[in-house]
């Protein structure tokens, strides 16, 4: 993996936690607009609705950088919708970026091994001619 991919995961994952903390506390406000004078559903909707919006695009740019099956992506997709299935998408992505920075840092280690290894070889050509 690349690191644009593991960066698409990680701002993905950024934006699950406040995403879900704004569904609850909208959920909340709803409950208090019921029950109470309080009415902050106007205000947290459309913070809910801008965070939603925000998680809905990061989470197409890591399907489509980290290659996901359509299982996976449907997944981290309902979870936005479950009311604390962003804190669950939180921790999937977060073992899962750390997986895709090693790897993607192993790449890197052994492309510059192979680099350095090739030109070690291109010196010992030139000394022996």
């Amino acid at each position: 993996m690349e690191l644009k991919t593991a960066a698409a995961l990680r701002r993905l994952r950024l934006i699950s936690a406040p995403e879900a903390a704004s569904f609850v506390i909208l959920l909340v406000c709803v409950v208090l607009k019921s029950t109470t004078d309080f009415n902050a559903v106007p205000v947290m909707g459309m913070v809910h609705g801008i965070l939603f919006i925000i998680y809905v695009l990061f989470w197409a740019d890591a399907w489509n950088r980290a290659r996901w099956p359509l299982g996976r992506s449907a997944l981290y997709l309902v979870l936005s919708v479950l009311p604390t299935g962003g804190f669950f998408a939180e921790r999937m992505l977060a073992r899962e970026c750390e997986t895709a920075v090693a790897t993607a840092r192993a790449a890197l280690e052994q492309a510059a091994a192979e680099g350095s290894a090739g030109s070690d070889q291109d010196a010992e050509a030139v000394t022996s001619a």
